[in-house]
């Protein structure tokens, strides 16, 4: 597959020498906020959101907001255990987990704010509840498809369940190459997970490299578009308050992947972006959804620089998979139609 490399300047402080017995310990460098020419926070470079931090909190760990050193150690260990991929299932989840550990970079760390979840709001690391409206609907939507794969023409989809596959429309917006639920709000996933920030004056742009999304998000003061006007994922409108950059993106299509399946066209995100010392980029993002969700919610990851490029990642909706998908869930269809 050919990869097409991004290419980015990185200003990055690296090493130390060694320290002489009877030398006196320099004292530490001063950290000064990097800044473009309009004077706000240079942001820009590669970034990545990779860990193994929960995204709800464990129900064990009750309020509990971060771990001790001792806590984090033994909590990694336990994690990567259980989620070692190249213990075998010898079933349809080796397939769906798409191999070994080799092809797989979620990260063996926790995020370096040491929280026991991403989301941070409500004290409790929980996502709310579903209102009864959206979970009514969505069990609904549930039911009609396990109907409808009584019949030919459905495939296990990226959920792990089947799903009807002889329609493109029919298929999950991942198996589309649409939406892998990492743009908006910018989670971590499998992995891919960077994101390249370039900064002009009166625009921010993030490129998402799971999977090739690029936002681009005026600072000049230009309003939304109108609220006709719906987009995968949003508009975004940005701001300055201080050194932190406020985004809010409304205008959803009301079609989400992942994390955010189950909001809808009334969801709005609003990200602020905040470099604290030494050189980390804070994320912290709220979703507020009032038909979805019974209460807004609020996650917080801390993007950390790295020293390399953005990789182009070649999924698209013609692909061989799609193809394969169709022709064989219609072919099925044929051969039970035949009968």
């Amino acid at each position: 597959m050919l990869r097409t490399a991004i290419t980015t300047v990185l200003i990055c402080a690296a090493g130390s020498a060694a320290a002489q017995p009877a030398a006196p310990a320099k004292p530490a460098a001063k950290w000064t906020m990097p800044r473009l020419a309009d004077g706000h926070p240079d942001f820009q470079g590669v970034w990545t959101n990779k860990t193994i931090t929960p995204f709800d909190r464990p129900k064990e760990l009750g309020n509990k907001e971060f771990f001790t050193a001792d806590e984090a150690k033994a909590f990694v260990k336990k994690t990567l255990e259980r989620n070692n991929r190249d213990n075998r299932t010898d079933d349809v989840s080796d397939v769906i987990g798409a191999y070994n550990a080799f092809w797989w970079d979620s990260g063996s760390a926790l995020l370096p704010n040491m929280r026991t979840s991403i989301v941070v709001e409500p004290r409790n690391g929980q996502v709310p509840p579903l209102t009864a409206a959206r979970a009514a609907a969505m069990a609904a939507q549930a039911q009609a498809v396990k109907v409808r794969c009584e019949k030919p023409g459905c495939a296990v989809s990226n959920f792990g369940t089947p799903a009807p596959s002889d329609e493109p429309q029919a298929l999950d917006l991942m198996t589309r190459c649409i939406s892998f639920g990492t743009v908006v709000p910018m989670l971590p996933t499998a992995y891919n997970n960077n994101y390249q920030i370039v900064q002009t004056e009166g625009m921010v742009a993030i490129d998402t490299e799971m999977v090739h999304q690029v936002r681009r998000i005026p600072t000049d003061g230009k309003p939304h578009l109108p609220a006709t006007v719906r987009q995968w994922y949003g508009d975004p409108r940005g701001h300055w308050e201080g050194d932190t950059l406020v985004v809010e993106s409304t205008n959803f299509s009301g079609q989400h992947f992942g994390r955010m399946t189950a909001a809808d066209e009334n969801l709005k995100v609003t990200e602020r972006f905040t470099l604290v010392p030494p050189g980390i980029l804070t994320y912290r993002f709220t979703v507020d959804d009032p038909t979805a969700w019974t209460a807004p919610w609020t996650g917080e990851i801390p993007l950390v620089p790295i020293d390399g490029m953005l990789y182009e990642y070649a999924c698209h909706e013609g692909n061989r998979g799609m193809e394969n998908i169709l022709s064989g869930a219609r072919k099925e269809m044929q051969k039970a139609g035949a009968k």
